[in-house]
């Protein structure tokens, strides 16, 4: 009996009292889940993937079952919201149904999210942001087309999580419509909502609790000189007290960091996890390494690849020593089975403030408009069929995702557009990706800002070879799978 069947055949309900009772009963409980998850990969997932791909990913799994636990020991979780998100999260998302039904219906995998930003606007103006300066236009989608693309990729694509960036999301209005409204309206449906968390105050988080289904993932950059320098003074204080109403009212929360060449050291440290996952109570956190796409691009912020390679090895052992769910959009490429963009299956794509639909939220070339193609009569399977979309799921397919364990490409490398940057402009120039800003159209002609682009891949590829031979494609595939507590008690002696 796998891990599914097990969360089916018992009450879904029970099985939530039991992780809301004592703290010992409930840890008993989450290693069970934890167990039965290693043992459901080494019987199955090996067939399909390396064994060190689903070591990585069962560890991130692992690490978000402790984060969990160690929240709840600290009060720092409401009952209540817990009930929510878990009979969304393990009801909707984990244990979700209608993912098969949408699969046997369309004939291919459907991706597993949207991410939307409903609105440009927001009250910060960060350096390097990757929104440009929409904040300046003040575009932002209708409550109808947000809500129908809501209600459309569940009933399309069986995707019950969404992901809301901005612009400062929590600034959306549309009529009597705000963000919570809407996530409201959706309640079989978990909402992580990117925010600068300035807006966080008591009456807001009040309503987020209320409303149970919402997580907030609050943008920091290290501590108060980093946040500040970037965000603007007086940023992390108001973060800080973002943080404090969030574990008053019991609200699960999670952090996102961009890193750049001043900071990737320190988001990557102990004493960044020490604050943000056991004082402040995160669960979870995000490392967007910075692109040159957005205000101000510039190649000067972006990490060095010698630099991004002692990230990844710093950040799976944070994820496998200190038990923290710490994932980096490149550098967990393994994690991931590579690039998630473009609609790819498990994967996601991008709607804007403008109605552009994007393969991803760090490829500023709109392959269709979903206030077209709604006009048009068309769906959200239109942007799946879209030329650039289905040209980049080629190459995903390709580099490893529908490839035999021995042929996977190197996921240490998967992004297509910071990774594989000649592909990539290639695709847009081939397939008509439109550039959705000024320094989107500036970028795809510029022959230096390519070389430099391709260069960062070649570089990337060069310094991971011998990581990804002999870590991944060399390791025996029938070598078991362990479990973080038993590695621990082997280098305990």
């Amino acid at each position: 009996m796998n891990i599914r069947e097990i969360l089916v055949r018992r009450s879904l309900r029970a099985l939530i009292e039991v992780l809301m009772s004592q703290d010992q009963v409930r840890s008993f409980v989450l290693s069970q889940v934890e167990r039965a998850l290693y043992k459901e990969a080494q019987e199955t997932g090996m067939k399909w993937s390396l064994r060190q791909v689903q070591q990585d990913r069962l560890d991130c799994a692992s690490a978000l079952l402790h984060g969990l636990d160690r929240l709840m020991k600290r009060g720092f979780i409401s009952k209540k919201c817990l009930r929510s998100v878990l009979e969304g999260f393990l009801g909707n998302v984990f244990l979700n149904e209608d993912s098969q039904k949408a699969l046997d219906k369309l004939g291919f995998d459907p991706p597993s999210f949207i991410t939307i930003s409903p609105t440009g606007k927001c009250n910060l103006k960060c350096i390097g942001c990757y929104a440009s300066d929409a904040a300046l236009k003040g575009g932002q989608l209708s409550f109808e087309v947000f809500d129908r693309i809501c209600r459309e990729k569940r009933e399309l694509f069986g995707s019950h999580f969404t992901v809301i960036s901005g612009g400062e999301p929590f600034l959306w209005r549309d009529g009597e419509w705000d963000l919570l409204k809407l996530a409201a309206r959706h309640p079989q449906d978990v909402f992580m909502v990117y925010t600068n968390g300035t807006l966080l105050d008591d009456k807001l988080v009040a309503r987020i609790a209320e409303v149970g289904n919402v997580s907030p993932c609050i943008s920091v950059e290290g501590f108060e000189a980093e946040t500040d320098g970037r965000r603007g003074q007086g940023v992390f204080q108001k973060i800080l007290e973002a943080m404090e109403n969030l574990r008053k009212y019991g609200v699960i929360f999670g952090i996102s960091a961009t890193a750049t060449r001043d900071n990737w050291e320190l988001i990557t440290s102990e004493k960044f996890v020490d604050f943000y996952y056991y004082d402040q109570g995160a669960l979870y956190c995000w490392i967007f390494q910075y692109m040159p796409i957005g205000r101000g691009q510039t190649f000067d912020l972006v990490v060095p690849p010698e630099a991004r390679v002692e990230m990844l090895k710093r950040m799976w052992r944070l994820v496998r020593e200190r038990q923290v769910f710490m994932v980096d959009f490149w550098n967990s490429g393994t994690a991931s089975l590579g690039c998630i963009a473009a609609g790819r299956g498990t994967g996601y794509f991008y709607i804007n403030w403008d109605g552009d639909i994007m393969p991803c939220v760090f490829t500023p070339y709109a392959a269709a408009n979903i206030n077209e193609l709604y006009a048009k009569g068309e769906n959200l399977i239109a942007a799946l069929n879209t030329p650039l979309f289905r040209r980049i799921r080629e190459w995903q397919n390709d580099y490893g995702y529908e490839a035999p364990p021995h042929k996977t490409g190197n996921w240490l490398c998967p992004c297509s557009i910071r990774d594989h940057f000649d592909e990539f402009a290639r695709a847009v120039r081939e397939c008509g990706g439109r550039p959705i800003n000024e320094e989107a159209s500036q970028a795809i002609a510029d022959p230096i800002y390519y070389e430099k682009m391709v260069e960062y891949g070649k570089l990337m590829q060069e310094l991971t070879a011998e990581m990804w031979r002999e870590q991944y494609l060399e390791q025996e595939q029938d070598l078991p799978l362990t479990l973080s507590r038993e590695r621990e008690r082997v280098a305990a002696g």
